[in-house]
């Protein structure tokens, strides 16, 4: 017992100093601003019958009023009184800590497990977080009674673990936040850890597993833990992946689109879209065929330097929000041309073609046209062909042997074979297409529209006037 104990205690202070020593390097990179600072965080966890019971310490804290995001289900929340500061800045209703110039405040709190501990349980929303804060570095220790036999991940790397007479500890440090915890009893344990890796399993990974592993280039240096064997797609965590048959292309795929998710926030955006992102900022192929085809589009349409522009683009939107419609804009100053390529993909079952739109309004004979979009494919300037054609007085609608539009006086056919149009039962031979057809929707080229419907255009900054003519 007695060197059980001393072995314990030496293990802790060896960790401890390297702990010091890595956290020293990381507080010189904390800053603070009006909005967002730096923190790092220790938090203690014993498992208590039904319960875990937590001591989380705030470090680095900024002298600012900093608000306080309690656990869902956390009871008992309040001042852990290490030292005669430790919450002398946490306010009477414990929401904020005030400003001041103590730099390390410490909370407690308790989050009940139903039931108690249960094999394969994803625990999550189970930590305190300070609104507008980004946590740099995270210690995490964990006890539970030495006749719990199993393990713990957090995503965190693990840094080691005893089990004692009385009592089970595991200890997790390094870069970024903690927000999950995860047990599973039995034989499952850590099987192999890189810089950004660390694999559970309860088989060993193989000697050519792990030394092709180690060639993967992922986004950032963040570790991501992997439980291996566990096919739980429902399950999602941040820094935790399960994966039912772990091989070196999946971790690959898998753990550089988790990196995506946590360093953008998506929204509501469809799954196509962080794919598309991966596979141009690893230079990769991500996801479904779909994927590939609108990556290949956006890739032929641009320049080497466009190219590099647009993962510049990508780059600078890290931390914000994303969306088909704001990756648009960033399309969108790539080309210096409008294009809604990304936003026009979301609701089309098919991959939507890749064309400019022409951002100014329409107006005909002086009144807006909001239903007319006008758009640049293939070198064409094209118009709505449909509402703009009703706004001219005609009836305009897709027929049996092609597009009709017909007025009281006038009457036209475009058939689906190229090369003519019949015009007042008089059939004319084309060299190009008056109506095109794109993604289902109907428009009339801008030439044709002058010369066929009688219509005169005038381009301003910012709005394109259309004017009927008599005919001569």
């Amino acid at each position: 017992m007695k060197f059980a104990m001393s072995f314990f205690s030496i293990l802790v202070c060896i960790i401890g100093a390297v702990l010091f020593a890595q956290f020293q390097v990381y507080s010189d990179q904390l800053k603070t601003t009006e909005e967002t600072f730096g923190y790092s965080q220790e938090i203690e966890i014993v498992y208590r019958g039904e319960s875990l019971d937590i001591r989380q310490h705030f470090k680095n804290l900024p002298n600012q009023k900093v608000s306080i995001k309690w656990p869902t289900k956390a009871e008992n929340p309040s001042c852990f009184i290490e030292t005669e500061y430790s919450c002398s800045r946490l306010s009477e209703d414990l929401s904020a800590f005030e400003t001041g110039e103590n730099r390390t405040q410490s909370v407690s709190y308790i989050i009940p497990l139903n039931g108690g501990l249960k094999s394969r349980q994803l625990m999550q929303d189970v930590f305190v977080s300070l609104n507008k804060g980004d946590v740099k570095f995270s210690t995490v220790h964990i006890s539970t009674d030495s006749s719990i036999d199993g393990q713990w991940v957090t995503g965190l790397p693990l840094i080691g673990q005893q089990s004692l007479p009385l009592v089970n500890y595991s200890m997790f440090s390094g870069t970024g936040e903690v927000k999950d915890l995860y047990w599973q009893a039995g034989d499952l344990a850590l099987q192999q850890a890189t810089d950004v890796i660390s694999i559970y399993g309860k088989q060993p990974t193989s000697k050519a597993f792990n030394e092709k592993l180690a060639t993967v280039n992922f986004l950032n240096d963040e570790h991501i833990a992997i439980v291996n064997g566990e096919n739980r797609t429902g399950a999602k965590s941040d820094r935790i992946l399960f994966l039912p048959n772990v091989t070196v292309a999946q971790i690959k795929q898998d753990v550089i689109l988790a990196q995506i998710e946590a360093e953008y926030d998506f929204v509501n955006s469809p799954q196509w879209l962080k794919e598309v992102i991966a596979s141009f900022l690893t230079g990769n192929a991500f996801g479904s065929e779909r994927v590939a085809e609108i990556v290949e589009t956006l890739t032929n349409q641009m320049t080497d330097e466009q190219l590099a522009e647009w993962t510049k683009q990508l780059e600078a939107l890290k931390g914000q929000q994303v969306s088909p419609e704001i990756l648009d804009e960033a399309l969108s100053t790539v080309f210096g041309i409008h294009t809604g390529y990304l936003s026009m993909n979301v609701n089309s079952s098919e991959v939507y073609p890749f064309l400019f739109n022409d951002k100014r309004d329409v107006y005909l004979n002086t009144y807006k046209q909001d239903a007319v979009n006008v758009i640049f494919k293939d070198g064409l300037v094209l118009y709505s062909a449909e509402p703009l054609l009703n706004a001219l007085g005609y009836k305009a609608a897709e027929g049996k042997n092609g597009y009709y539009v017909t007025s009281e006086t006038r009457s036209f056919r475009f058939p689906v074979e190229p090369g003519f149009y019949v015009f007042n039962q008089r059939r004319y031979n084309t060299i190009s297409e008056p109506i095109v057809q794109i993604a289902g929707e109907y428009y009339v080229e801008e030439s044709w529209l002058q010369r066929l419907f009688l219509v005169d255009i005038q381009k301003k900054d910012e709005k394109i006037n259309l004017t009927t003519v008599t005919a001569q």
